[in-house]
């Protein structure tokens, strides 16, 4: 069986995510989170690292699991309970972790926000919605119905769409920013934008989208990011010889 290094592709992630340069939540750890004996013969990728997805990575036969929402999000002791337990089988079934949030969202190529407008055949987006520091979303200027564009986002995410119908029918300029940005409406609107799309939003947002003449799509958080981990894997599998598979497991958020 072919194996890699996992030295050598967790370089090769954090070089090309800049894991190091962009800044994310205070908390969040980008990189490796778990790692495993050194060698890797099987990838598997989902959005969220959890008890579950590590069982199906394992019965899987992966040796390093990628995810979008890693393990780690600030204090991590005690190692008691549940905590132990999933600690404990990365442990005893080798496998390794790598995380990538705010990067991969950012990611021109592979970031779940590059790849949610290629699949909506949307191009030349420009840099987008500034967090941390730096632009984390897209930003296209073109026309589109608003129908014609949910019915695209319903058939790219695979699922329903609800809709903030605060604006016009006929879209002009359009930002995508997936995962939980709705509470950046405002701003949304501020940077000239008069669509957005993104997973989710709180409940005021609605009557903001209104307020703001906005119109918001909310296609699922969950959904929205499977786009930057299918696509950092299957970069992996190519460069490094190894094959690849993604768990699904959604949220329905």
């Amino acid at each position: 069986m072919a194996a890699a290094s996992l030295a050598d592709i967790v370089r090769h992630c954090d070089t090309t995510l800049r894991t190091s340069e962009v800044r994310d939540y205070d908390g969040a750890h980008n990189g490796l989170q778990v790692g495993n004996d050194g060698r890797v013969t099987r990838i598997v990728a989902t959005v969220d690292a959890s008890s579950a997805t590590v069982k199906k990575a394992v019965e899987a036969g992966a040796d390093l699991l990628i995810v979008h929402h890693g393990l780690f999000w600030g204090a991590t002791v005690p190692w008691t309970g549940k905590r132990r337990e999933l600690l404990g089988l990365l442990v005893r079934h080798n496998l390794a972790v790598y995380s990538s949030h705010l990067p991969l969202d950012a990611h021109p190529k592979l970031g779940n926000n590059a790849c949610l407008a290629a699949a909506l055949g949307l191009k030349k987006g420009q840099p987008f919605l500034v967090s941390k520091g730096q632009p984390i979303g897209l930003k296209f200027s073109g026309k589109w119905r608003r129908s014609e564009l949910q019915r695209r986002l319903e058939k790219a995410v695979g699922g329903p769409v609800n809709l903030l119908p605060g604006g016009s029918e006929i879209i002009r300029t359009l930002g995508i920013c997936t995962g939980g940005a709705g509470s950046e409406l405002a701003q949304v609107a501020a940077d000239g934008v008069d669509s957005f799309i993104t997973g989710e939003g709180p409940h005021w947002t609605f009557s903001l989208a209104e307020e703001l003449g906005v119109n918001a799509f909310y296609a699922g958080h969950y959904a929205t990011e499977t786009f930057g981990v299918k696509a950092l894997a299957a970069q992996l599998s190519r460069k490094f010889r190894v094959p690849w598979t993604f768990i699904d497991h959604p949220s329905g958020l």
